[in-house]
């Protein structure tokens, strides 16, 4: 269940009642699930790198074939709903939809509280269960068509994945091509680390550009730990020393089991929680 949201602020409207329905009953994004999204998260009242879900938003927008993002009008909802919300650390969301047929496209930012369960994820991690998708790595990512590496509503998929990741007593899943290369997690990417390695498949493979990954990319090279990029099979992920996965609003979270088999040690290791920190000193530096 989603939280209630702490604040909304609409497209040239700026904060507006949370309990009042904005979007057309006849908006593509209502129909069809064709609508761009970012979810971020904040620290301190402010959105951690909010330029880059931006450009992302742009990005997935243009996939979409959706009106261009207004930039610096999405920018702004975001600081209004912020404000709004006066909540010092929430997730904030920036949804981009076609709009009603004939008019202009609806952007919204809101804002919702953290969800009150991550210090207890982060310190049990997690059990990930691996479902297969019915087609192959290269494919999927040539197929412009299955939207590789956009952030689209249509999320029914993703969601599919998770609740049938808890029918197994997962917490959460982890998606393999049909030749068994690992993809990502549905709301998550994912990484694996051998001796002093650490490994996150290619954007080559058609994942999410995460932009916690890309922070955690940053923050390796910051400090010298290597990081390799690949396609990789599942069983080099069963066998790693550790497991662990990054997203917005979880930031860092060890994987201590896959296909109810432990990943490593079965407890959380030391990369995972090194990258924590590094992601929280980087949000604390505004960077």
């Amino acid at each position: 269940m989603q939280p209630r949201p702490l604040a909304l602020a609409l497209l040239g409207r700026g904060v507006v009642d949370p309990d009042r329905p904005w979007v057309a009953v006849d908006d593509d994004a209502v129909l069809r699930g064709r609508a761009a999204f970012e979810t971020l998260r904040v620290y301190g009242r402010q959105p951690f790198r909010l330029e880059a879900h931006l450009a992302r938003l742009q990005r997935s927008a243009e996939v979409l074939e959706l009106p261009e993002v207004d930039h610096g009008a999405m920018a702004e909802l975001a600081g209004q709903a912020v404000a709004a919300a006066a909540d010092g650390d929430s997730v904030l969301r920036l949804v981009w939809t076609p709009g009603r047929p004939g008019g202009g496209p609806t952007g919204f930012a809101l804002v919702t509280a953290l969800p009150d369960d991550l210090d207890r994820q982060r310190a049990a991690g997690l059990a990930l269960v691996s479902l297969q998708l019915a087609i192959g790595a290269s494919a999927r990512s040539a197929s412009r068509w299955l939207l590789p590496g956009v952030k689209s509503t249509s999320y029914a998929v993703n969601m599919a994945a998770q609740r049938e990741a808890r029918r197994r007593d997962a917490d959460d899943a982890v998606f393999l091509s049909l030749d068994e290369v690992v993809l990502e997690c549905p709301t998550s990417n994912i990484w694996f680390r051998d001796r002093d390695v650490v490994h996150t498949p290619s954007l080559d493979l058609g994942i999410l550009a995460g932009v916690t990954r890309g922070a955690l990319l940053d923050a390796a090279r910051d400090a010298g730990v290597r990081v390799e990029q690949g396609a990789y099979q599942r069983s080099r992920l069963a066998a790693a020393e550790e497991v662990f996965v990054s997203s917005s609003v979880r930031e860092v979270m060890a994987v201590v089991s896959l296909d109810g088999r432990p990943v490593g040690a079965g407890a959380p290791g030391p990369a995972a929680g090194a990258m924590q920190a590094a992601l929280r000193a980087l949000a604390v530096a505004g960077r």
